[in-house]
């Protein structure tokens, strides 16, 4: 990697700044608490994915990756907002036109985990409040990016009472074990990989809520006996 291309650990300068400042003050505000933390990766090159409720689950994700700055495909209309534009710039996010195949988009975000960061992907590509993930549809474009940059994948669930966000109500942001590129078996010979590769992400996102449900579930019982 040349010395212009290289990652500083935790991200750039400005990140750093604005998460130590932000930090505690967005876990106020949306009730954060990260379950598995030590289940980060210590440097980037990889892609955390996570189910997608609410327009606050980019912030979630942030905040529960404390080592590394997470990185976002964000619509290109909200670069056209005089003061939105250059706070998410910052942020780290970059442009994505979610009208068409957005070519470019895609290469960004293959350089950016080919260049040591990570990128933060919902596999679901629309927000689904109130509802099951398992119910509902995914997109490939994270095993496409992953296969091409031949990426870790890091699932993660984000669970909130009934799937649904409300200001203060408490937020859970589950890491789960990264799944190493190797497992993955790709074969770009075959047809169908991105979806089955995308299949075995979404999978292991969705255990991970299902598991903290039953935990959740025998704690209560526990305490009533």
């Amino acid at each position: 990697m040349s010395k212009k291309n290289k990652v500083k650990k935790g991200g750039s300068r400005a990140y750093r700044i604005i998460y130590a400042i932000f930090a505690g003050i967005v876990s106020f505000i949306f009730n954060y608490k990260v379950i598995n933390q030590d289940k980060e990766p210590d440097k980037g090159g990889c892609i955390v994915c996570a189910n997608h409720v609410s327009a606050t689950d980019a912030i979630a994700l942030c905040y529960a990756f404390k080592k590394n700055q997470v990185y976002f495909m964000a619509k290109k209309e909200l670069f056209k907002i005089p003061v939105l534009a250059p706070l998410i710039k910052l942020l780290g996010a970059f442009p994505i036109d979610r009208g068409g195949n957005d070519v470019g988009a895609v290469k960004t975000a293959i350089g950016l985990v080919s260049d040591g960061k990570t990128l933060g992907i919902f596999p679901q590509g629309h927000r689904y409040p109130g509802e099951d993930p398992r119910e509902t549809r995914t997109k490939n474009g994270m095993a496409l990016i992953a296969t091409k940059a031949q990426a870790d994948i890091v699932p993660a669930y984000i669970w909130r009472k009934n799937n649904r966000f409300k200001l203060f109500r408490r937020t859970y942001i589950i890491l789960g074990d990264v799944i190493p590129y190797e497992s993955l078996g790709y074969d770009p010979e075959a047809n169908g990989e991105y979806a089955r590769i995308t299949s075995i992400a979404f999978d292991k996102i969705c255990n991970i809520g299902e598991e903290f449900e039953r935990s959740r579930e025998e704690a209560k019982k526990a305490k009533k006996k």
